[in-house]
């Protein structure tokens, strides 16, 4: 083989080891970017779009459709948004948390772009006053794709996103999310007692979801019934029994989590505790022999308890209950390809963490120390950002003795947070400043995420 490929390219043949990411990311090199890629297709489709004002079939417009999903996809897009504006259409993407200008389309391929989007999410194409939430499937790469659409009218225009979840994102464990092995050991202890409640907390898009299914996975076997309820479903899970939230059926969290109650279940996963009775129910559900795994908009670990009892939960049924807190945030990994270090003087970080929360993870603090960091110089393969991927940051609050009698004694977020850590518990900072020592991420992602 290699002395046909010698003779066919009249080259020498260097022969290198090569993974299948280094590949992928060999190949951006050689791959046009998404403007050119629409510069070709608008320079020979405009015309032809415009004579077709319906958009419904046209085929310009399908191919750029289907342009933007493939390049929201190879560009590892979470989302991609359609916001129109008096001069154009401009398109972005959210990559690896961050939502990035992509190209900007003439103003009069929107209604067409729109009127083909909702059509693929059997949405109406004559309503354009009020919102619409739909979903349609695409194969990209092999790879097959479940995308949320949801479009709202503006004073400009009708809006879109969409949320791209793929099999690829799908492939979730809790061994690759971030945590350290102390707490995924906590986490462990927690989700395998045969009842109580798992709580995982935090602000929308930093994987709390993910984080649940993950445990879930471990959790789902033949001699157990998991039910979900959720708004929306996000992942398929064969042999869970999944409900989607219908608030036009009056298929609330709330009734839905009464309806589970009748069926058997040995695990719930609630997708969110976002009113008083559905936090009722879920923790009088971990409270009679089942074990419950659901979400909460908090800021950390130990501000979910006063959330809850501002929901009218008794501390005592909190404190009888929770199995662990977990508190979590995303943060952007440095690109290995293009990642250099720096020293840093130890005064300077001190500045923006403080010397305790320096001192757990860096060492004793001394006049003139200098601390190694490190950072993505920027290339084409991560778009000139120095990042690639997400990983998590967490903060386990573990309900020990103590804790129990401040959450009974109705103490404040600041003393429970105080006790925590009193008994090991590692703050998200100082989880992210692990990160950053071990080359995982920069100081300024984690100050971004944990300084708010």
């Amino acid at each position: 083989m290699r002395d046909f490929l010698e003779k066919k390219s009249g080259l020498p043949l260097i022969v290198s080891f090569a993974t299948e990411r280094d590949i992928k990311n060999a190949l951006t090199f050689y791959r046009k970017e998404v403007s050119e890629a629409f510069d070709d297709i608008l320079s020979t489709s405009i015309q032809e779009a415009s004579k077709n004002k319906s958009g419904e079939s046209d085929p310009p417009i399908i191919r750029i459709v289907d342009t933007l999903i493939s390049y929201a996809y190879e560009n590892r897009a979470s989302d991609i948004h359609l916001e129109p504006r008096d001069k154009d259409m401009l398109v972005r993407f959210r990559i690896d948390g961050e939502l990035h200008d992509i190209i900007n389309l003439p103003p009069e391929l929107h209604p067409q772009i729109i009127s083909r989007i909702k059509i693929l999410g059997k949405l109406r194409t004559d309503e354009h006053q009020t919102p619409q939430d739909g979903k349609l499937e695409s194969i990209v790469e092999n790879d097959h794709l479940d995308i949320r659409i949801s479009i709202i009218p503006t004073t400009e225009g009708e809006k879109v996103v969409m949320r791209l979840l793929s099999e690829r994102s799908r492939q979730f464990s809790l061994a690759n999310l971030g945590l350290s092995a102390e707490n995924l050991q906590t986490l462990k202890e927690a989700y395998e007692k045969p009842y109580g409640m798992v709580l995982v907390t935090g602000p929308t898009g930093s994987g709390k979801t993910t984080t649940l299914y993950a445990v879930l996975k471990l959790l789902n076997r033949r001699s157990v019934n998991v039910v979900t309820i959720e708004d929306p479903v996000e992942y398929d899970m064969e042999g869970v029994n999944q409900i989607q939230v219908n608030t036009d059926a009056n298929l609330t969290f709330a009734t839905g989590l009464r309806s589970i109650l009748r069926q058997d279940p040995n695990i719930i996963l609630v997708g969110e505790i976002r009113d008083d009775e559905t936090a009722s129910i879920a923790i009088n559900l971990a409270l009679t022999g089942h074990l419950v795994l659901s979400t909460l908009h908090t800021n950390n670990a130990a501000t979910s308890i006063p959330r809850l009892i501002d929901m009218n939960i008794e501390p005592f049924l909190i404190a009888s209950t929770m199995n662990v807190i977990v508190a979590q945030r995303l943060v952007r990994k440095i690109h290995g390809a293009c990642r250099i270090s720096e020293e840093q003087l130890a005064e300077d970080i001190v500045k923006h963490i403080g010397k305790v929360a320096f001192e757990k993870v860096f060492g004793t603090m001394e006049e003139g120390k200098k601390i190694r960091l490190y950072k993505g110089k920027g290339c084409k393969v991560c778009h000139n950002t120095g990042y690639e991927g997400r990983i998590g940051i967490f903060e386990l609050l573990v309900l020990d003795d103590d804790i129990r009698e401040a959450i009974i004694g109705r103490q404040d977020t600041d003393t429970i947070e105080k006790i925590a850590i009193a008994s090991g518990m590692r703050t998200m900072l100082e989880e992210g400043l692990t990160k950053v020592h071990e080359g995982i991420t920069t100081l300024e992602e984690i100050l971004r995420v944990t300084k708010e």
